[in-house]
This record gives C-alpha cells, structure tokens and sequence, in this order.
C-alpha cells in the first residue's frame, strides 16, 4: 500500500471500496488529523515540503500554488474545484481513481479544502464517464451521511459543501479558466490571466483547480509526512505517478509506479513491450499535445526535468506508441483533426489555423501536398506556439506536428513525392 498509495485499494474487476471498508483500510484518517490536529496552513506546509507537483500535465507545484490564494476574509466564498475532465487523447488515468476508489478523492477534497478554507468543493467530471459519475455520487451520499460533509465536519468547526458536476462536453474545459466559465454555466472559453483563479475565480471568488491524480496524494501526504513522499520518488521529483501505455503493445494499461521510472520499463515490461510483428517507431510520452520521443530514447526517466530536457513534456504520463506499420503523417493528421475541432474558437489563430494544418496533412495523406505545404506546416508550428493565443490549446497541438515534421521528414516527403500515403490503407490497422 505504501508502494502504492493512490492505487493499493483498487481491485480490477471488482466493485470500489465502500466508506466502511475504506475506513477499515486506513481512509478517512488525514481529514481527521487535519481537521481536528493541525492548522490550514500547515497542511499546506506539508504539501508544499513534500514537492507534490500537478499531475495533469502542467507539473506545477501544488503548495505554491495553493499559497498564493489570499488570506479568507469573513463571509467571502471561496472554492476548490477538482478537474476531472480529462478528455487528453490516450490518457485514461484518473478514470481509473474515479471509479476504484472514489472516496480517496472525496476524502482529498475534504482535506484539501480545509487546507485552503474553501467552503464549496466541486468535481468536474468528464460526461462520458458514466460508471465515475455513478460511484463518486454513492461515495459522496455516504461520506454526508457519516457526517464528512456538511456543516461542523468532525465537530472541528469546518463546513464544507461537495456537488459532483458532469460536463457537457469540450476538451478545452480541461483548461482550468474555461472549466470555471463552463461551471458558472456559460460556454467554455478561457480568461485572461491575471488575475489568476487564487485570486479570482469562480463567480470572482478565489478559486483553486487541481486535477484529480494531483489531489488524491494529499491525504498520504497527511499521513506519512513530506519525507516520506519524497523518498517515493526516483530522482529530483516526489511521490508515484500513475503512468499510461496505449497502441501496439501487448499489455495496454496504466500502473503507478515511482515518478522517475524510466520509459523503456514502462515499456517493456509493465506494457509486456511491442505486440508480435510490430516495432516501436517513436511515441508520445505524455498523451496527444506533447512531443514525439524517438525509439532510442527509451532510457529517459519519465519525471518533468528529464522528459523536458529530451524535447518534450512529462504531460499527463500516458504515452501513446506509433509502430512501424503506422504511418506517422497519418497519426499526426488524426491528431490535429481532435486538436481542430476541440477549438473553442476564441482566437483567430488556434480558429483558423488549426483546420489549415489538418487540411494540408489531409491532402498529403491523399496524394494532393505540395513541397511548399511542408513549409507551410512548419510556418504554422510557429505561428500556433506558446505564446502565439489565447491559451496552451493551440501550441499543445503543434507539439506532435513540430517534432513529426522533424523526426519523420522522410515520411512527409514520401508523401509529396509518390504522391500517396506509402503506408497500405494510410497506415490504419
């Protein structure tokens, strides 16, 4: 259970863990320490000690962001807000939290909140997942009937209100400004920032997002201390991460493991390695909107500074493989088809320029590109990057399409001048 914390009492195949059996395996004791033994501010000084940073994909730290929400003043709402959205292409791993052991994430928010003095809590939960939505409603029915959720929490004095709410949809309400237009009931579109959700966030109050992995490591920070977190890790970074493989392997999953693991074990032997017949060509290491890492760097530790070092981005930890049966244009064009229509449209760039680089892939993939439109892509990574719109929507899709253009310019060659996409059916299988 220490090994794995966030998934010890997950049971594939088998129901979750109801608040009593919870209980008996040791849940619910961090809201107890926090509430009835320590202050709100030295929760988050234990959180901010252990180097607990985001697990949805920015990797920021979660104690220096919870510190930057102002001291509460009397009467002022303030809330938490737990992202459960994760609509990121090949990443399936709060699902897999969501639906094992929802009171974790019940018994997180609590102490989370507290933490922050937040007196409204949400979980934004991604539509589709109809089975998460159904748990996480019995598991909050039953931590109010206990009397974990309410007014005077435990008899400490702390109130505290959850409502579970299901999304209607869109990948950008991942991003957490649009998932708080989106929760005040308008259409998802990113804020200007600042100000920032700490300081002003839902219905202008100050507000905190934190996605669900990320959350779910507070209590065991509570009950085992900061060192002891730490120590879980491989490296400069703390605490297990829950790392994913999709494509052609063998053994397609999610496992946590210490942050820090490196890529090749993920690979090789908890994802069994590369199905019959097929070879590793490169792959995303992070989900949809992060760089390409090639086949001969599979001994990258899989933790932020090492990820980032190589070219891309630690991202959500769930990697998507590209084999050599697959034509790597083809993916690339798929993946640009998401990023385009998932566009909140907001900006002209990330509008407009979106669609044109999935139709220039289209006509490469048809047989119809030009040499001119490989410069035309590449001019786009530019125009799209970081920096360049509103948001990190846009430049999260260029982050697959810029490392292509570089590692596959073969590929996008071949498809200039054969004038067809060499692979048999695009690649597809």
């Amino acid at each position: 259970m220490t090994e794995r914390p966030l998934t010890g009492r997950i049971r594939p195949g088998a129901p979750p863990p109801d608040r009593e059996a919870y209980e008996r395996a040791g849940g619910y004791q961090a809201m107890r320490r926090a509430l009835l033994h320590m202050t709100p501010e030295e929760v988050v000084g234990d959180v901010t000690k252990s180097g607990l940073r985001g697990r949805g994909g920015a990797g920021f730290g979660t104690g220096q962001k919870w510190s930057f929400v102002p001291k509460p003043k009397p009467g002022q709402r303030r809330y938490l807000v737990a992202n459960a959205d994760e609509m990121e292409p090949g990443t399936f791993k709060d699902r897999l939290l969501l639906e094992g052991d929802p009171h974790q994430l019940v018994e997180a928010v609590v102490v989370s909140a507290y933490a922050l003095q937040a007196t409204d809590a949400y979980i934004f939960v991604r539509g589709e997942y109809k089975l998460a939505i159904a748990r996480l409603t019995q598991a909050i029915g039953e931590a109010t009937a206990a009397g974990y959720l309410g007014t005077d929490i435990l008899g400490a004095g702390y109130a505290l209100s959850l409502h579970l709410h299901a999304s209607a949809g869109r990948y950008i309400c991942g991003e957490e400004t649009a998932l708080l237009t989106a929760l005040e009931g308008r259409r998802a579109l990113p804020r200007s920032k600042p100000p920032f959700p700490q300081v002003s966030g839902l219905w202008g109050a100050p507000s905190v997002v934190n996605n669900v992995e990320t959350l779910c490591n507070v209590p065991h920070i509570v009950n085992n201390g900061p060192e002891w977190f730490k120590g879980l890790g491989i490296g400069p970074d703390g605490g297990t991460k829950l790392y994913g493989m999709s494509g052609r392997v063998r053994r397609p999953g999610a496992w946590e493991l210490p942050i820090g693991t490196p890529l090749r074990e993920i690979l090789e032997e908890h994802a069994g390695g590369m199905q019959e017949g097929y070879r590793l060509r490169a792959l995303l290491p992070g989900g949809a909107s992060t760089a390409f890492l090639g086949a001969d760097q599979l001994d990258i530790p899989m933790d932020y500074g090492s990820v980032e070092k190589a070219g891309s981005r630690l991202g959500t930890g769930t990697a998507i493989v590209l084999d050599d049966r697959a034509c790597p244009v083809g993916m690339i064009r798929n993946l640009e088809h998401f990023f385009a229509q998932e566009s909140c449209g907001w900006c002209t760039p990330c509008r407009d320029g979106l669609p044109w680089v999935e139709r220039m892939l289209q006509a490469l993939e048809e047989g119809d590109g030009e040499d001119e439109d490989l410069a035309q892509l590449q001019r786009h990574v530019g125009l799209l990057g970081m920096g360049k719109t509103f948001c990190a929507h846009a430049p999260g899709a260029m982050a697959p399409l810029g490392s292509g253009l570089q590692k596959f310019r073969e590929e996008f060659a071949q498809h200039v001048h054969q004038h067809r996409c060499p692979w048999p059916a695009g690649g597809l299988h």
